[in-house]
């Protein structure tokens, strides 16, 4: 028998023992096939100079991660050269740039004031598509009578009604303008994913109520795990199994606005109940320096992720 002969049986052995492995033998990464990356929003909080989105992504590429949640408002242009150059110095890493998190707000009696945040989203569906990012992340809005955001954290998200109208007003008034951005959407072929940030999505019962009353295949949820400041597991637990994407909050140094201790293994063997299979986007929202506190929370999400 010839040596080639010889080493093409030898392969094909081999090839049959490894179809032959049972399911529970796969590789982690193949059993529950998690990626990590990292949100822009990491290395820049508002507070200080925005820190570029090329430099985040050199850090993701450094890290090993898969990719980079890009901050809309930590854009330094929307021109098309500066899209397409973001675009390539992605690709040239080995980064996928997998979201857009843009803001947005549908919480407002004027139908003038609402109209503006959808073509706004309409907008932000074209840099999207422009620069390849398969997603945003959506807003619900809030009444905003807290007055600044340090208010609103302070009353730990909580507000009222403008007067004269009800929860009811808000959910209709988001769920028709979420219903006019739908189509454009999907024509793009952008995912928006609805996040538990603040107002009607505080709860997973507000959240999920506007999911379901919507049916398309292009809205999704964004799941952040820092949200839901009270008994944070059984609200993880009820929106994990419609998540299309995932926000982990961590916060070395202190939180800027509040910190909560959460266990990571925990959460992520909630994913794994509901057979998550997509992004776990880093959000590193501490006052540590950015680098290092970014570092730890992907040597911890990583012990996570393989115990």
């Amino acid at each position: 028998m010839s040596s080639s002969r010889r080493q093409f049986l030898r392969q094909s052995a081999l090839g049959g023992a490894a179809l032959s492995i049972p399911a529970g033998s796969q590789p982690l990464a193949e059993k529950h096939n998690i990626k990590l990356a990292v949100s822009s929003y990491s290395y820049w909080h508002f507070r200080t100079p925005k820190v570029p989105i090329e430099q985040v992504i050199d850090e993701a590429s450094a890290l090993g991660l898969a990719g980079v949640d890009v901050l809309h408002r930590q854009m330094e242009s929307e021109e098309a050269t500066y899209l397409n150059k973001l675009k390539r110095h992605a690709f040239q890493k080995g980064v996928a740039l997998i979201s857009l998190s843009i803001h947005q707000d549908f919480v407002s009696p004027d139908k003038a004031e609402r109209q503006e945040a959808i073509d706004h989203t309409k907008h932000c569906i074209d840099l999207a598509h422009q620069t390849g990012i398969p997603s945003i992340r959506l807003n619900s809005g809030r009444w905003g009578t807290s007055g600044s955001f340090d208010t609103l954290m302070a009353n730990r998200g909580i507000e009222e009604p403008i007067e004269g109208y009800t929860e009811d007003d808000a959910f209709d008034w988001c769920i028709n303008s979420i219903e006019q951005c739908l189509p454009y959407a999907e024509e793009k072929g952008v995912l928006l994913a609805l996040e538990n940030h603040w107002g009607l999505t505080s709860t997973p019962e507000g959240l999920l109520r506007i999911r379901k009353a919507i049916v398309s295949e292009w809205l999704g949820i964004l799941l952040d795990t820092g949200n839901f400041l009270e008994d944070p597991y059984d609200k993880l637990k009820m929106v994990a199994p419609y998540a299309n994407f995932i926000q982990a909050k961590t916060y070395y140094g202190g939180g800027e606005w509040y910190t909560l201790d959460l266990d990571y293994k925990r959460i992520i063997k909630l994913l794994r109940d509901v057979n998550y299979q997509g992004y776990i986007s880093i959000e590193f929202e501490g006052k540590e320096d950015a680098e290092s506190g970014v570092r730890k929370s992907v040597e911890m999400l990583r012990e996570a992720l393989s115990s």
